[in-house]
């Protein structure tokens, strides 16, 4: 047993949606450098091409890129027929949204449920049911702090679907847990992204915002990534059905 690393991922095939950019892109770098052999899956093609040239790879390590919108159901069921069983999936695709609630329409909130919440079911329901997930493989969520740890004004659709999220990660852990499958999901404060500097708030603001943090930063790509890696190796074997706040203390 001298020198095992219980947070190596070697010899794992791990499969990550959202792969494209952000944290999606993080984890599977990371997951890269623990020695797995991943699928990487996201919309755009070159993002995800730009992410799968980037993996490290080492001795048996064999990643593949697969191109799915998983709001589209026969592009989930080819992803699902084109993995090997699996002995991890991290699901990290998501969009945002801020309304406020008068504002919040039904199809607002079936736009914004369709990718943060229905694919991401669908996606693991369809692994489960054809057997692509090993005994003992680890499914992570990407979820939030918003509307599961931190309810803020004009979160209201995007909080909700993040929450349901958070709901069916308990309820996936206690029914697959006959077959040691183990499911539980990162809810991350405001992370340092593409995404956040987009235009929609200020430098200053984004800034003004940061200060709130007790930790006085956002948090990194690499902050979520480690928590994935956790989860997925065997150092997390007895953990499941959990939700791990990872936000600098903003929530406290």
């Amino acid at each position: 047993m001298e020198g095992l690393n219980p947070f190596s991922l070697s010899g794992k095939s791990i499969l990550i949606t959202g792969a494209s950019s952000g944290i999606g892109r993080q984890i599977a770098l990371s997951c890269a450098e623990m020695e797995a052999s991943l699928y990487v899956s996201g919309r755009n093609v070159n993002r995800l091409q730009d992410t799968l040239d980037s993996l490290s790879t080492h001795s048996g390590c064999h990643h593949k890129l697969l191109v799915a919108d998983l709001t589209h159901s026969d592009e989930v069921n080819n992803l699902v027929a084109a993995v090997e069983p699996l002995d991890g999936a991290v699901l990290c695709s998501g969009i945002g949204l801020t309304l406020p609630v008068k504002f919040a329409s039904q199809d607002k909130f079936k736009e914004v449920f369709e990718t943060n919440f229905f694919s991401q079911v669908e996606l693991v329901r369809l692994l489960y049911k054809a057997k692509k997930l090993k005994a003992s493989a680890s499914v992570v969520f990407l979820d939030s702090i918003g509307g599961t740890h931190d309810i803020s004004a004009g979160a209201i659709v995007y909080g909700t679907s993040k929450a349901a999220l958070l709901s069916a990660t308990k309820y996936c852990a206690l029914e697959f847990s006959h077959r040691l499958i183990r499911v539980n999901c990162i809810c991350p404060g405001m992370v340092e992204t593409p995404l956040i500097h987009r235009g929609t708030v200020t430098e200053e603001q984004l800034h003004a915002d940061m200060m709130r943090y007790p930790l006085k930063r956002y948090g990194r790509p690499e902050d979520i990534a480690y928590m994935a890696v956790y989860l997925l190796s065997d150092a997390a074997s007895w953990v499941t059905g959990q939700d791990f706040v990872i936000d600098g203390g903003i929530s406290l």
